[in-house]
């Protein structure tokens, strides 16, 4: 009850707008989607469900593994072996989609804003990503989990840099009972629309199935390219409205 409530608190206190990024009011076309797995995860072990629900649309999806899946050397390494998967799969010229996981939203924002992949994407979703660090992160090794700690240096960075993804669209997605991103707020990102949905843990937010039904719903693949897709059987709608928030960095720094 008490989570039930911090959630309705949460969504009743946001803000109207998003600041810089353009809102999905019309279904985006999409031909092509990049996915980035979490900590721990690779190809096979994240975004399943999703990945074949827009392969039978008809989108062209990739996901790939990247090494070391601890992030131990850092999250910027990582997002050097998703820009060379990228490079080795499409042309400059074809645009994708990115969905990140949990670390995987910020190895995929580190690519966009830093190393030249803004320029070819045409929206961004993030599901259960630390935008402004977790506290668990101080319970773990390595250069990626400092990274991943609120107020540091890689997390200063990518704010100062945002402003390179120019209009781009960008959905975040948490829940309340998330015990990875502490506090779960931290997964609202300023320059989103940041959607609550109900989940028991983090590591099911990736196959969630209102998740997956509010990405596809924003969504026009070549399967229904120019109509809005319809709603899986198979899980139900947002249990909560879609909310935008307008946050000062600084109180989540």
């Amino acid at each position: 009850m008490k989570k039930a409530l911090a959630c309705l608190a949460a969504a009743l206190s946001l803000a109207a707008s998003a600041l810089g990024a353009d809102t999905l009011a019309q279904p985006l076309p999409v031909r092509r989607v990049v996915m980035v797995h979490g900590i721990f995860q690779n190809e096979w072990r994240c975004f399943g469900h999703l990945r074949r629900e827009l392969e039978a649309r008809g989108v062209e999806c990739i996901c790939p593994s990247l090494k070391p899946a601890d992030a131990r050397d850092g999250l910027p390494a990582l997002a050097e072996q998703l820009k060379n998967a990228v490079e080795a799969k499409w042309k400059p010229n074809e645009k994708f989609v990115l969905i990140g996981f949990s670390m995987g939203g910020l190895i995929g924002r580190h690519y966009l804003q830093e190393m030249g992949g803004a320029s070819r994407c045409d929206g961004i979703f993030t599901v259960a990503t630390p935008h402004y660090g977790t506290k668990m992160a101080w319970m773990w090794y390595g250069e990626g989990a400092h990274q991943m700690r609120p107020g540091s240096e890689f997390l200063a960075q990518l704010g100062a840099t945002e402003d390179k993804l120019g209009s781009i669209p960008a959905v975040t997605y948490r829940t309340c009972s998330d015990l990875m991103i502490v506090p779960s707020r931290n997964c609202n990102w300023a320059r989103a629309e940041n959607v609550t949905v109900s989940c028991p843990i983090h590591a099911l937010m990736s196959c969630n199935p209102a998740v997956r039904n509010d990405i596809l719903n924003r969504l026009a693949t070549p399967a229904v390219l120019g109509a809005r897709p319809k709603r899986n059987d198979d899980g139900p709608t947002l249990q909560t409205q879609r909310v935008r928030q307008t946050v000062s960095r600084s109180k989540k720094s």
